[in-house]
């Protein structure tokens, strides 16, 4: 309970950026990673899978708490973004320091997120196990509004539209 409420302070803090994802890293007792997870937004600003930073945010903290179970003291984002693009999060081990790294990579393209990323581990030292573990999309604020009217309704008025048209 208090790793919720501590994710949710930090994701309150964060909501002055209108976020389309986050990232989120778990620790346990002894401060070993225990699982990295990460929450996206599948649909445009508007519609029905799009989250703000705060969503994005607690999301991400309550899915650490199904993966990492008991074991989880301490929850940290390491990552939101308020743009649409591409995402990778990357870990490896950095041998100099004895420590696991996690950098979050985003781009215009899933290639560019990737060398981003794979960059950004070894700007940390990491010189070890250097891989990709996520990889993907995400609508941010700047995705503009999704339209409303579903596909179905769009097709039944084509279709009205068309019989109409037929009778004259």
């Amino acid at each position: 309970m208090k790793v919720f409420i501590f994710g949710s302070l930090v994701c309150l803090i964060a909501r002055q950026v209108q976020a389309g994802d986050a990232v989120a890293i778990g620790y346990k007792y002894d401060g070993v990673w225990t699982a990295v997870t990460y929450n996206r937004s599948s649909t445009p600003k508007g519609g029905p899978h799009y989250h703000d930073a705060v969503q994005a945010c607690t999301f991400a903290v309550r899915d650490l708490h199904v993966r990492a179970n008991d074991y989880l003291v301490r929850a940290e984002i390491i990552g939101k973004s308020d743009r649409t693009g591409y995402v990778a999060v990357a870990r490896g081990k950095a041998i100099a320091k004895n420590k696991d790294v996690t950098a979050v990579g985003r781009g215009k393209s899933q290639a560019e997120a990737d060398q981003k990323a794979l960059a950004l581990l070894n700007a940390n030292g990491v010189t070890e196990n250097e891989q990709i573990v996520y990889r993907y999309f995400s609508y941010g604020a700047d995705s503009g509004a999704r339209q409303t009217t579903s596909r179905h309704a769009r097709h039944a008025q084509r279709a009205h539209v068309s019989k109409v048209a037929s009778h004259m």
